[in-house]
């Protein structure tokens, strides 16, 4: 059995994903809380191995809770978050602090059912795939300097594609601010998120600590070097070239291996344009995204990095490329943003 806590202020909302949580055989809640400082104690005098906490509640808010607990007793923690703009920071700010993953927030209670597939399959997956909250926490710690580039023998046209899932936000954090501003290469980035506004928070946040500029790709947008393109939650991101362009297309199709935006699509687009002149890197994250599109950078003669075990928090995605053979080389995540520059300077 799965021990789990809910957290949420509102008493319906605690019953209701209480019951969705227990429909599930191998899930008890083995408590509820109705405040950060709640959580706190009852984490420490319960032990569950996953916590579901709300965001907006008071006494403690639930980014409070979440940040006292990774420095007390680090649980892996599942946030609710709206999906307005507010609920979108709100989420990031947390999954930076140590929380593992989020769902959005249902409007009313009308809708709570539509959300239950969702909750336990992220409560049995954050659990089966055992997360390392620590690496998680350490994330936050390094600062490294940014690396500086010869270009002197770049490729013609070149591009880097950067896939991740859970614990992407913070991995992202330590590649893309070390990147220099005068990449020769457009950067591509897949995170895994839904729709809503958390990808446009993110690259906000990116781009506010780097000297690349950070966006979220708009359809159609021409690509430009130095500049990085995060792929919008819930939308695929593809790249096509005409005419002698180079333009990203947003497509809203189906989720491939259960997600949207998937690495696979990009990956498979951006060989299609950039061919050998791709670096590709794989973080952190669950299932095995990116194993098909990695291996076929990888056939084509493009570079491919993978996070090394022991710098993921979740070792899911990496793992797949490795043993399905689709890695030059694995890195820590400190050494990445170094290894793509010498793969781009060939």
């Amino acid at each position: 059995m799965i021990r789990t806590l809910v957290v949420d202020d509102s008493a319906l909302m605690r019953k209701a994903a209480k019951d969705m949580l227990e429909s599930a055989d191998n899930i008890e809640v083995v408590g509820t809380a109705r405040n950060g400082e709640e959580a706190i104690e009852k984490a420490g005098k319960l032990q569950p191995e996953v916590i579901v906490m709300d965001v907006n509640m008071p006494v403690m808010d639930g980014i409070t809770a979440v940040e006292k607990i990774m420095h007390t007793n680090p649980i892996p923690t599942i946030m609710f978050s709206t999906l307005t703009k507010k609920g979108s920071r709100e989420a990031l700010e947390a999954l930076r602090l140590g929380a593992i993953d989020f769902i959005t927030k249902p409007t009313g209670l009308h809708e709570i059912d539509k959300i239950e597939d969702e909750l336990v399959s992220k409560v049995n997956n954050i659990h089966n795939s055992k997360p390392n909250i620590i690496r998680l926490l350490n994330l936050k710690k390094f600062k490294g300097e940014i690396v500086k580039g010869n270009w002197d023998k770049t490729p013609g046209e070149t591009a880097v594609l950067i896939g991740t899932s859970t614990g992407g936000p913070s991995s992202l954090e330590q590649i893309i601010p070390r990147l220099p501003e005068n990449m020769p290469a457009p950067v591509f980035v897949v995170q895994h998120m839904p729709k809503g506004n958390f990808c446009n928070q993110l690259a906000a946040r990116l781009d506010s600590l780097s000297q690349l500029q950070v966006k979220e790709a708009r359809n159609n947008e021409k690509v430009e070097n130095g500049v990085v393109y995060i792929a919008p939650g819930g939308f695929h991101m593809q790249v096509r070239k005409a005419l002698g362009v180079i333009r990203i297309k947003i497509v809203e199709g189906e989720p491939v291996h259960a997600v949207i935006p998937a690495v696979d699509i990009t990956a498979q687009s951006v060989t299609n344009v950039y061919g050998k002149n791709m670096v590709a890197a794989i973080l952190t994250g669950m299932g095995n995204d990116g194993t098909y599109g990695f291996k076929l950078i990888h056939e084509n003669e493009g570079k491919t990095i993978a996070c090394s075990e022991d710098t993921c928090v979740i070792y899911g995605m990496p793992k797949a490329a490795i043993e399905a053979g689709a890695i030059d080389v694995v890195k820590p995540i400190f050494e990445i943003p170094e290894e793509i520059v010498r793969c781009i300077e060939g």
